[in-house]
């Protein structure tokens, strides 16, 4: 049965408004752990608002409920708080869905400000995955940004493209996490496409006739899929194509949030938006192989 499938029996079977997605069995001579066999890895991608819903309430109970029912074994989440303010209690958004969700969590911050009190933790906002699997490596990478905290900011280098290495069955697996400029403008968004290729390719296995490496980028790139900005992504990566759109959550039009993985490395078993309100956003969760 498909995922997407899945999701219409769940939504119609028990009358919610967010999908459970049980772990599919493998394929025949997909799955399974033994030499020469692909590796599944369910994944997913959320903009989580900052923990407010579509009533625009701080809700990260219900956030953390939604995020179990994916049951995704890595997800990465955009608009993170960590100490950031009122509108999220000051509290450290991805080390407390981390903990409800017992996963490991890697927080890489777009802003890292002065506490407003001294003495306080840093405010900070920006991008995090959090893995069932053990993260190895954690990186925060820098592309092109046009800062929301500085009077009349230019393009420049920021932080908030975070990169981490999970070891998945013994498989090494590199997952980037980004939140793309959400101007109408695409001039910031195709500088930052190109950062990201060129960070990605430095991941790439040295060396002639070697496999590259398996990625997984996940995200909210605030564009459509056909938009010209992204276009180069499309070069090295495959996109999953949910099937649906995913913004504004609750009557969503359009597709900004991404799934898209390396072409060579990584399969595509089945993809879908879970429908839920618990952000301004709706997640996409896939089902993926990881070759050996």
């Amino acid at each position: 049965m498909s995922l997407r499938r899945r999701t219409v029996e769940v939504l119609v079977a028990a009358g919610l408004s967010v999908t459970a997605l049980a772990p599919p069995a493998a394929a025949a001579g997909e799955g399974g752990e033994g030499h020469g066999r692909a590796v599944p890895l369910r994944v997913a991608t959320y903009n989580i608002h900052a923990g407010a819903g579509t009533d625009n309430v701080f809700d990260l109970d219900r956030q953390a409920a939604e995020l179990r029912s994916l049951d995704a074994d890595v997800i990465g989440l955009q608009e993170v708080d960590v100490h950031w303010g009122t509108r999220s209690e000051w509290r450290d958004l991805a080390g407390e869905l981390a903990e409800r969700l017992d996963m490991q969590v890697s927080f890489a911050p777009v802003y890292s400000l002065d506490p407003q009190t001294p003495g306080a933790p840093r405010r900070e906002f920006g991008v995090a995955v959090l893995s069932r699997y053990r993260i190895v490596s954690a990186e925060n990478h820098e592309i092109t940004r046009l800062s929301t905290q500085v009077p009349n900011p230019v393009p420049a280098p920021a932080p908030g493209f975070g990169e981490v290495v999970v070891r998945v069955k013994g498989l090494p697996v590199h997952v980037y996490v980004t939140h793309l400029d959400y101007r109408a403008d695409p001039s910031v968004r195709s500088a930052q496409v190109a950062d990201t290729r060129r960070i990605m390719a430095e991941d790439q296995e040295p060396g002639t006739g070697r496999r590259p490496v398996r990625q997984i980028l996940l995200g909210d790139l605030n564009a459509a899929p056909a938009a010209p900005e992204l276009a180069p992504l499309w070069t090295e990566l495959t996109d999953v194509e949910p099937g649906g759109p995913t913004y504004p959550a609750q009557d969503p039009v359009q597709r900004i949030d991404y799934v898209a993985v390396s072409k060579d490395s990584v399969r595509i078993r089945d993809a879908a938006v879970a429908e839920t309100l618990a952000s301004d956003h709706r997640p996409v969760v896939a089902d993926l192989l990881l070759r050996r």
